[in-house]
């Protein structure tokens, strides 16, 4: 920014004139031309041809990739230290062009004053790359950085300022243009006032301040950068709340403070209610019916709309559309008054205020917000899972903040018969709720998913489409399916008589609700999440989700909140047909059809919460494999589930160091066995963008439930606290091994462990008494100790432990895998014509002599380093011998 504040044209032409005069001129005189010599071919023919040469001044006659820039677009060249030495630099036969490296030197002060064409290195080596020829332009270029953007200027107050800007934006390849208009590319704006910038924020158009223009004169050397880029220039577009000052009024703590972050996040401040230095008083109309003081005229008093709709169009929007109103309806006060009950007694005033009540019944009688919850609805159909009947939407509509119907209009409404059955009633309410979940559909789409999906959104997509699909799911394909069930309930109601079937309704509709339903709640649960994660990581969104969640549409209800409707819905509708079946004579066809009908949803919740556990086994199966590094591949199967997670802590040697931390996966075949990890890595990173936590455990062995011969349920001392072994024989070992754990967690109960998972060992090895496999044992017996897992000492000891065992690992001479040993003996075996079982037998009698060699070492990290190197050359000669 130093080195640009020198750059003030000395031309007698005002830099602060519409360029774009000039840039039109030039493209039609350029048109003319070529007319002309459509026209005039032969005369075109006899003009003298102009030849183009470079002149290399100073610094730039000295860079080489400029030389071999030139030479590649075949653009002759000469170099010079002062104009003076160019003596035909006026020369009509030549068309001379001045590459000047700095525009700040005075022989670029020189060439301007003269008119010269002077360009920078980086437009020969832009064109060079490109392979274009180098371009026409009346003013000095030094890059091309802004090459076809076109900006407008507001707000700036000082000449001076305003006139190195243009400058910069002139040298960097840029068009200006002092009114705005529909070809302005980006806005350079110094204040959020006035109509340029009304008008940018309304057509979308990037507001910035001007530091992007001094950030990008800056990197004017780097070839192939564009000042248009979005990374770049977003960090200097100009925050919704700049030059903003906030209070708020009517908002809980939890919100308020919520606002003040944000608003400091967008590029405003926050003040107490009545500071005189406030600009907008933002209000929460549903509880702030008047101000407690009389504004100032310059303070813009809005609705809470104003502050969520600029966070979400990344710009401050126009107040005047958003201006808080004190909100106060005549016809509400006179309502209010007829029913007051502190009016003189009298025969008219009590009729007045009868007919005033049944004029509100009859107004409300098909509303779309459901009546009140019948006692009958308290009643549950059982069936043990996440769709509990008795969890129904109308329970959490009793406030009255339903949302209002959004839908189309219903048919004309149904005459009142003199005298209405209770199988009618019922039937009514079952339209009524029906009507009214159609139309929560219809807003979460309509204000909702419509939106987002929405392209050209200001400042962009809101969120991915990959967010959208995992945050709505199948919401569409549930209100095509309930929009038919409507129709159909209200031309039953319209036409209603008492042979009416309701059941054939949904009996008809049963395979779509099938179909359509299972998808969304399987994936509820992950819906959510979404939500949460993109409302706290995108701000756009969380200002989005708070726009609409004001609207009467939406009751003040959030997205989440709304979304559980299609969980609730079937539920319902069980609970309503099974009221509906009470109400209904036995001579009645619709008694059996209802019947069907009932048992039809029941089936496709049945088959909901099937799918639903089959899903999150599924995930848990993932979560599993994720969490475990190294975990084997084969753990992934489809008859295979997920049964408890127990978290331990090693008591042998045999899989891992005494005191380690153990998690042990118990499958309904299989436990997984793992240990903690002593090293995370970074976190993984999925296609889509999620991001992972890393692994925190580590794979030891995947024992199928049938390997485990008996389950030892050791007692309870004061050395011994919950202990618990197994008795294990894999397939390659001749002897029993005995794996002991410790619990560290409260839940589950270790009787309750060891009885589950002997329940699925008998299941795997096909027994039934499951209680005959545990054993109780003393801990002398086994030798388990835990008393002193928890002190220093130990913990010392086992650091010791661990540190030996990399010095160890550090000084070995022979760190050939297993497998690979088992490889070369293979191969060896084979050159010398003897059999595999040969071979082994000699290998393992080699591995055998090798470990005996060491059987009577003590710990290593009790042995000097020597004797270490000694004893690894030894058995490394003796295994060689062997394998020789």
């Amino acid at each position: 920014m130093a080195d640009s504040s020198a750059l003030v044209s000395e031309t007698g032409r005002s830099l602060l004139a519409d360029s774009s005069v000039l840039d039109s001129k030039i493209i039609e005189t350029s048109k003319e031309n070529v007319f002309r010599a459509t026209v005039l071919d032969v005369e075109a023919e006899e003009m003298p041809q102009i030849e183009t040469r470079v002149v290399l001044v100073q610094e730039a006659g000295k860079r080489e990739e400029l030389l071999k820039a030139l030479e590649e677009i075949k653009m002759p060249y000469i170099k010079t230290d002062t104009i003076e030495e160019l003596g035909d630099s006026d020369s009509p036969e030549f068309e001379t062009i001045f590459v000047v490296s700095d525009f700040q030197a005075p022989i670029f002060s020189n060439l301007c004053k003269a008119d010269c064409r002077v360009i920078g290195p980086p437009v020969v080596l832009h064109c060079a790359q490109r392979g274009e020829p180098l371009p026409f332009s009346c003013r000095p270029l030094y890059c091309a950085s802004m090459l076809n953007l076109v900006l407008c200027f507001t707000g700036f107050r000082k000449k001076e300022e305003l006139v190195k800007l243009v400058t910069l934006v002139h040298h960097m390849g840029g068009i200006i243009r002092r009114d705005f208009s529909s070809k302005v590319t980006h806005l350079v704006a110094n204040s959020t006032h006035g109509d340029k910038f009304r008008i940018a924020v309304s057509l979308g158009i990037p507001i910035v301040k001007a530091e992007w223009i001094y950030k990008a004169w800056e990197k004017r050397n780097e070839i192939g950068f564009c000042a248009a880029d979005d990374n770049f220039r977003n960090q200097f577009k100009v925050p919704p709340f700049q030059d903003c000052m906030l209070s708020f009024l009517g908002f809980s703590d939890d919100e308020k403070a919520n606002m003040e972050e944000m608003t400091e996040m967008q590029g405003g401040h926050y003040l107490p209610v009545g500071d005189e230095r406030c600009t907008h008083l933002v209000v929460e109309e549903s509880t702030v019916k008047d101000l407690p003081f009389e504004p100032l005229k310059k303070l813009y008093v809005v609705k809470q709309e104003w502050f969520w709709g600029s966070i979400q169009m990344d710009a401050r929007a126009g107040e005047s559309m958003y201006l808080f109103e004190k909100s106060e309806s005549p016809d509400f006060k006179k309502s209010v008054s007829l029913l007051s009950l502190s009016t003189p007694n009298s025969n008219r005033k009590r009729r007045r205020l009868k007919e005033t009540l049944a004029q509100l019944t009859r107004e409300t009688d098909m509303s779309p917000f459901p009546p009140r919850k019948r006692p009958s609805a308290e009643h549950s159909l059982s069936i043990g899972s996440l769709l509990d009947i008795s969890n129904t939407p109308e329970s959490s509509t009793a406030n009255g903040e339903t949302p209002k119907s959004c839908a189309r209009p219903s048919k004309n409404s149904t005459p009142l018969p003199l005298k209405q059955s209770a199988r009618w009633q019922v039937a009514k309410e079952l339209y009524q709720t029906e009507s009214n979940y159609v139309d929560i559909l219809t807003t979460i789409i309509q204000l909702f998913q419509v939106p987002l999906e929405k392209e050209g959104q200001l400042g962009g997509p809101i969120l991915a489409q990959e967010e959208i699909k995992t945050i709505f799911g199948s919401i569409p394909d549930i209100l095509d399916v309930h929009t038919k069930i409507k129709e159909d309930l209200e031309d039953l109601m319209i036409n209603w008589t008492e042979s009416k079937s309701i059941g054939d309704i949904i009996l008809k509709y049963s395979k779509d609700l099938l179909k359509t339903y299972p998808p969304f709640v399987n994936f509820f649960e992950m819906s959510k999440e979404t939500i949460t994660r993109c409302e706290k990581q995108k701000p756009r969104f969380h200002a989005f989700l708070k726009i609409n969640q004001a609207k009467p549409e939406c009751g003040r209800q959030s997205l989440a909140e709304l979304l559980i409707r299609p969980v609730q819905r079937l539920p319902s509708v069980a609970l309503l047909l099974n009221d509906i079946k009470k109400h209904t004579a036995e001579e009645n066809p619709d008694k059996i059809t209802l019947e069907r009908a009932i048992e039809s949803l029941k089936e496709v919740m049945t088959h909901i919460n099937e799918d639903k556990r089959k899903t999150e086994a599924q995930r848990q199966f993932f979560d599993v494999v994720y969490e475990v590094d190294g975990c084997p591949a084969n753990l992934l199967s489809s008859h295979r589930s997920l049964v408890q997670r127990l978290e331990t802590v090693a008591l042998g040697d045999d899989l891992c160091d005494r005191g380690e931390q153990v998690t042990l996966f118990l499958f309904n075949d299989c436990l997984e066995i793992a240990r903690k990890r002593h090293k995370v890595i970074g976190a993984f990173k999925s296609p889509h963008g999620h991001t992972r936590p890393p692994a925190s455990l580590k794979h030891v062995v995947l024992m199928p439930l049938s390997q485990i011969k008996k389950v030892l349920d050791i007692r309870e001392t004061e050395d011994c606290q919950k202990a618990f072994a197994l008795v294990v024989r894999p397939p390659t070992e001749l002897n029993n091994k005995l794996l002991s754990f410790q619990m560290t967690t409260e839940e589950p109960r270790k009787e309750d462990w060891l009885k589950t998972l002997c329940r699925h060992v008998a299941n795997t090895i096909c027994k039934a008494d499951a209680e005959n496999l545990i054993y109780v044992a003393d801990p002398d017996s086994v030798e388990v100790n835990t008393k002193d897992m928890d002190s220093t000492l130990s913990r010392a000891s086992r650091a010791i432990k661990k540190t030996s065992k990399k010095v160890t690992r550090a000084f070995s001479f022979s760190k050939t895998p297993k497998r690979a040993l088992r490889r070369a003996l293979m191969s060896h075996s084979a050159t010398e014509g003897r059999s595999p079982s040969s071979a082994s037998e000699s290998f393992i009698g080699s591995r055998l002599t090798s470990t005996s060699s060491l059987a009577g070492v003590p710990s290593p990290s009790l042995v000097s380093l020597p004797s270490i190197f000694e004893r690894r050359s030894h058995t490394l000669s003796r295994s060689t011998t062997h394998l020789i």
